[in-house]
């Protein structure tokens, strides 16, 4: 199995991070496992961006490659579907709290990033399973990302109480649930809240 983990804005890759941590158990687990730093964290250019999706994904080995997006890392995701620019389909894809529209374009650095039209055949030619894990108290994502992305786009979501973006500050380092989601055979197996 091959893994490819995209953070998202400002975001460095901190050791606290469930990112981080999840690279470590699926490559101590013994599966390939690309966390690449994408450029200019914290001024990202959505072509740049691109370019370097485009490059990681063609790197993933395998047949069973999986790409785990945190906040705007899905929207990169989004884009590179939308616009054909995923050079070989995978098979999973997880986008882990993707931040809202009117967040997205009230912020200069990232109104770049603006969620595309989706034309009906692209984000299942990008991969064959798409789903969505948010919170229902996501400070980036005040309307719900099940409202803003879910429904719209068809995609099967989990809403976890109360988990906000997902991130450090929401206490999210070791996360067991979505190693288990990683390494299992289902695109459907449950994603839980971090314990206690």
């Amino acid at each position: 199995m091959s893994f490819l983990l995209l953070h998202g804005w400002q975001n460095r890759r901190p050791p606290g991070h469930w990112h981080h941590w999840l690279a470590a158990e699926l490559a101590t687990a013994g599966h390939d496992v690309i966390y690449p730093q994408l450029p200019e964290p914290d001024r990202p250019v959505l072509a740049d961006w691109l370019a370097e999706l485009r490059t990681h994904v063609a790197a993933m080995p395998g047949d069973d490659r999986t790409v785990v997006c945190h906040s705007l890392s899905c929207l990169l995701w989004l884009h590179a579907a939308a616009g054909g620019e995923v050079p070989l389909p995978v098979d999973r894809v997880l986008l882990v709290a993707p931040p809202g529209p009117d967040v997205v374009a009230g912020i200069p650095e990232i109104a770049g990033f603006l969620p595309p039209p989706m034309p009906a055949d692209r984000l299942g030619a990008a991969a064959r399973h798409t789903r969505l894990v948010c919170s229902d108290n996501d400070p980036y994502c005040p309307a719900g990302a099940s409202a803003d992305f879910g429904i719209p786009l068809g995609i099967p979501t989990t809403v976890l109480p109360g988990a906000a973006h997902l991130d450090m500050d929401a206490g999210y380092g070791p996360w067991p649930s979505i190693r288990d989601w990683c390494l299992s055979d289902s695109p459907d197996t449950p994603l839980t809240h971090r314990p206690e």
